[in-house]
């Protein structure tokens, strides 16, 4: 391909295509090449299932990160996986709002907003109760895309309304 600037006549070099997000995330759980890439693929593998519909994301590429983040979102960020030295970290944006029973938040519980789970090495995964609040995280971002729309066009949605639609798609999920 070639563009003219001014009088010249430069070749211009096609952009590398980049890989699919999915790729990325493979690539990062090669990389890892233990017993975190092994985990975070568990984990992935359960976010996929308790969400069909999320859609694989890699953000936050930088100099000290060049792979980014794995991310997964649904009407907004679902998690983020980051691996650290000793543990696989899923992170959830506004987790505090969600309900955790057999509490599995472990760390960043002093934040206001966000709380997240580290899985050490050889560690069982209470994958039911992963589930359960991933889905409940996918409903609460649900719920609140249906209540910007609603806020758009002019309509208001009580609190018990949106509490029902959560309820309601929670349940379908683990159905």
């Amino acid at each position: 391909m070639s563009i003219q600037r001014g009088a010249q006549m430069i070749k211009a070099k096609a952009a590398p295509k980049e890989k699919s997000a999915s790729q990325q995330i493979d690539a990062i759980l090669k990389e890892s090449g233990d017993w975190r890439g092994k985990t975070l693929s568990h984990l992935r593998a359960l976010i996929n299932r308790a969400d069909p519909a999320v859609v694989e994301e890699v953000k936050w590429k930088k100099p000290s990160r060049p792979q980014g983040v794995p991310v997964w979102s649904h009407d907004g960020i679902l998690c983020v996986a980051d691996t650290l030295k000793s543990a696989v970290r899923l992170t959830f944006p506004k987790g505090a709002q969600i309900k955790d029973p057999k509490k599995l938040f472990n760390t960043r519980l002093d934040s206001k907003t966000v709380r997240a789970i580290d899985f050490f090495e050889a560690a069982d995964i209470h994958e039911a109760a992963l589930k359960a609040l991933l889905i409940a995280k996918d409903a609460e971002l649900t719920a609140r895309t249906a209540e910007l729309a609603a806020a758009k066009n002019g309509l208001v949605i009580t609190q018990l309304t949106i509490e029902k639609l959560k309820a309601q798609i929670a349940r379908l999920r683990r159905e």
